[in-house]
């Protein structure tokens, strides 16, 4: 199976902070992780994006 990175987006501002590297199976579902937003000043979730 590859490995894809892929880039956590916040939900609040948009701004995409963080990259993970997930694999195939993983990338059927969106991942949400409530991570640190220097932007936003909190912790928020963020999402996957393409």
């Amino acid at each position: 199976m590859k490995n894809n990175k892929v880039a956590l987006a916040c939900s609040v501002c948009g701004s995409r902070n963080y990259t993970k590297n997930i694999s195939e199976a993983q990338r059927a579902s969106r991942l949400e992780i409530k991570k640190y937003c220097k932007y936003c000043g909190t912790h928020t979730i963020h999402r996957a994006t393409k």
